[in-house]
């Protein structure tokens, strides 16, 4: 299993991608990569969370 800094460095990298895709797609009108944008900045949003969840459980069970 993946340990929770990871989770949350390709949590991170997935939103800014996302960002990234979804703004390409508004400017040149591209509905699809706005539309994928948005659901790998969504993406990016969960795997965050996950290492959070990970972080919380981990120094909870110590």
């Amino acid at each position: 299993m993946k340990d929770s800094n990871h989770d949350k460095a390709e949590g991170t990298l997935d939103k800014a991608k996302g960002k990234v895709k979804e703004g390409f797609g508004k400017l040149t009108g591209d509905e699809e990569a706005e539309a994928e944008g948005k659901n790998q900045n969504t993406k990016g949003h969960l795997k965050e969370t996950k290492g959070k969840v990970k972080d919380t459980v981990k120094s909870g069970t110590k």
